[in-house]
């Protein structure tokens, strides 16, 4: 072990004592408010940057980007004489629409071939069990658009009295085109049961104009001509702490970039750490970075988004076969189990890097459930996680960085008509040109 190196036993026995993610996890639900745009993301953002800085991370600095600006005001869904509880989903426009309420189930494509022209249509959060993909909200609400509805309610599957949040509008078009909210399960079951046929109302009111988001920005090891990313995201929604989406995944960063500073001896390639902005209406923060620097230079991206929600991760490494090899060397190492998934997931800051044929992680947990859970509602709370979770994953999550920078592994771009192909195969495709997420 050369002078100035530390050993397994020393910096992984570090790692798991240190409070160094935890305690910015702390810091960031504590804020409130992260949502792109607001006061509460930029603070967000520089505790980021000052954590960054305090485990030993060098140049640590803010990049700031102009964004669409949202903030929520009062909405309702008014039935019956009577206001049923609800939020705004964020890039609404600020209008109201009534009309039919129709009950599109799960909101599986083939349920829009009906007539919806003027209509309030409702669709479900998940998607059954034999269907063979994931339906994006966003897809849900641009095919009730594109059938002609006059609005669109979100239910969410998950009980609990918990409506769901998660942002409408395109790249081009960042408000939506009609008003759109979220309702729980049991306010969606019993609108539907109650109204279907009948004719309802929805209201959104939100602020909206210019804002400004933020990247942080830090590095650690050489100067080369390649980078490794580790990136998070820092903003949530506004309706909870923001603890499991998207607070675990930046604390992760800091507890990584805590642990590779005292081990920069072992990283062969320089390693930048980017936690984005605006992750929730669009990956802006993202796209910001990734269409400013040549993706030839990124060796690889590690994103952490969902990462500590369980005990054991799970990394989709669209389809590349070195990525798949660089977990199964880890794994066999730490000898801590790690689930992967080579298809595409075109949902999360990697994203911008992946379509321009940089090899990238997507790193969450694996939870045993569909969909986002707590995640999305008022339930995403600090409570729901363990810093022994947060230190175990930092722990394989610092080796696999470790890994990447190394000069024996070499992971080949791809050819972004290669990526455009898979998600053709994956049945991907269709869905994202309908809501203007096809870059190709």
């Amino acid at each position: 072990m050369a002078n100035g190196e530390k050993s397994d036993t020393e910096w992984i026995g570090e790692t798991f004592v240190s409070d160094a993610g935890w305690d910015h996890l702390e810091t960031l639900v504590d804020i409130g408010n992260r949502m792109a745009g607001t006061e509460g993301e930029r603070r967000g953002a520089e505790a980021t940057r000052d954590a960054l800085d305090a485990v030993g991370a060098r140049n640590a600095r803010l990049d700031e980007f102009p964004i669409q600006g949202w903030e929520r005001g009062d909405s309702s869904v008014t039935a019956g004489g009577e206001t049923h509880r609800c939020i705004a989903l964020p890039r609404s426009p600020a209008e109201g629409a009534s009309g039919e309420l129709v009950d599109l189930g799960y909101g599986l494509p083939d349920d829009f071939d009906a007539d919806l022209d003027g209509k309030i249509v409702v669709a479900s959060s998940d998607v059954p069990d034999y269907f063979s993909r994931f339906i994006h909200r966003r897809e849900k609400y641009y095919r009730a658009v594109e059938a002609g509805a006059a609005g669109f309610v979100f239910r969410n599957h998950v009980p609990g009295d918990l409506p769901p949040t998660g942002s409408v509008g395109t790249p081009e078009e960042p408000i939506g085109d009609v008003p759109a909210v979220g309702v729980s399960k049991e306010v969606g079951a019993r609108l539907v049961r109650r109204f279907a046929g009948e004719e309802v109302t929805v209201d959104v009111d939100a602020t909206i104009g210019d804002a400004t988001s933020y990247n942080v920005h830090a590095a650690l090891g050489p100067e080369t001509e390649q980078e490794v990313l580790v990136t998070a995201h820092v903003d949530a929604h506004d309706i909870a702490e923001g603890a499991m989406d998207n607070g675990a995944g930046t604390a992760t960063v800091v507890e990584i970039a805590r642990a590779l500073a005292s081990r920069e001896a072992d990283l062969e390639t320089k390693t930048r750490f980017v936690v984005f902005g605006a992750e929730e209406v669009g990956l802006l923060g993202a796209e910001h970075e990734a269409g400013r620097i040549d993706p030839d230079g990124i060796r690889a991206i590690l994103n952490n988004d969902g990462v500590c929600r369980g005990r054991t991760l799970s990394l989709y490494t669209h389809g590349f076969d070195g990525l798949e090899s660089a977990v199964e060397t880890v794994a066999d190492r730490t000898r801590h189990p790690i689930e992967t998934t080579p298809e595409q997931g075109p949902h999360s800051d990697h994203w911008p890097f992946v379509v321009r044929g940089v090899p990238g992680y997507h790193a969450m947990s694996e939870t045993g459930d569909r969909g986002r859970g707590w995640g999305h509602t008022e339930a995403d709370t600090i409570d729901k996680l363990e810093v022994r979770t947060l230190r175990e994953s930092a722990i394989v999550l610092s080796e696999l960085a470790v890994e990447l920078a190394s000069d024996d592994v070499e992971v080949p771009h791809a050819d972004p008509e290669e990526i455009a192909r898979a998600l053709e195969r994956e049945d991907l495709a269709e869905g994202m040109k309908l809501i203007g997420d096809w870059p190709f």
